[in-house]
């Protein structure tokens, strides 16, 4: 225990006080244990300016979801304000006539620079960071990833507009599975810049629905009353557990149709047969008794 209570050293924690000032925690600490303010310590602030990698996960980019991780990378550079760096050419390092100023802001840009450079190679997978790591600047890594990606994800984009299109529900799969995969592509398109209305979205959803809803198609077109796509997929829910439910005592009345008689022991199957056997032994008795009729008849003429 002494090993241990040597090592141990209180960590300083800087607060937000009262004031706005920031001081040091273990000062905080003791003027709220009985110091001479006497003042309750305020929680720990952890803003984003201060530690925005406990705020901001970023996943690394391995050539997947391009503009998804592109505004995620954008949001910390602002946060740590060096995004700027990004629209800027970098400055060529001052001579020995320079100001002060000058050489300070030097100073200050290249340091950004080395900071978002580190930034985004860091957001790279091994194999991206090790092709993007010979670029000089953070402008010509954003710049480079830009013209690759974005151009893939154009193409992408064209695809899945075809595929949304081209998208239909069949009957015999749960009607929000298909809804949901449907939305899935939508939501895809979205991400690469595309703009689907969120009433266009459900117009689509009705126009698709497979045929055995087609009752309910019309339904839902005749109404006045607007939509949304949390709506429409509640109104969907509750009709297709309507419709299982429905299915269900379907099921039950049929099963019980097909019961067995305990006094006989014979399904109801058996005793249809046995009825529709009599009916034909009856049937085959009246033209049997029909010609002996008639040549009866015959003979009398004679």
């Amino acid at each position: 225990m002494a090993a241990v209570a040597q090592i141990w050293k209180p960590i300083s924690v800087r607060r937000r006080g009262d004031d706005g000032d920031v001081g040091d925690g273990a000062d905080s600490n003791a003027n709220s244990h009985g110091g001479d303010g006497g003042k309750r310590a305020l929680p720990l602030v952890t803003t984003v300016e201060s530690r925005p990698h406990d705020l901001i996960k970023l996943d690394q980019f391995d050539g997947c979801n391009f503009g998804r991780w592109q505004d995620k990378v954008k949001f910390l550079l602002t946060a740590l304000r060096i995004v700027y760096i990004l629209n800027c050419e970098p400055l060529s390092e001052p001579g020995d006539n320079a100001s002060e100023n000058e050489k300070k802001d030097w100073q200050r840009r290249n340091d950004d620079e080395v900071m978002c450079r580190g930034h985004i190679l860091n957001a790279l997978s091994d194999r991206l960071y090790n092709y993007y790591k010979s670029f000089d600047s953070a402008k010509e890594i954003w710049k480079a990833l830009e013209y690759k990606y974005k151009v893939q994800e154009e193409g992408t984009n064209k695809f899945l507009i075809s595929e949304y299109n081209d998208f239909t529900m069949l009957d015999g799969i749960p009607i929000l599975h298909q809804v949901h995969e449907l939305q899935d592509i939508a939501n895809k398109i979205c991400e690469l810049d595309g703009k689907l209305p969120k009433s266009f979205q459900v117009g689509m959803i009705i126009a698709k629905l497979p045929p055995s809803w087609k009752d309910y198609r019309k339904k839902l077109l005749h109404r006045e009353k607007k939509f949304t796509l949390e709506k429409i997929q509640k109104h969907l829910r509750i009709e297709e557990e309507s419709r299982n439910r429905d299915k269900k005592g379907e099921a039950e009345f049929n099963s019980k149709v097909n019961y067995v008689d305990a006094a006989s022991g014979k399904s109801f199957h058996a005793l249809q047969v046995k009825k529709e056997d009599n009916m034909f032994k009856r049937n085959t008795n009246h033209i049997k008794n029909k010609k002996k009729s008639k040549c009866h008849l015959k003979e009398v003429e004679k």
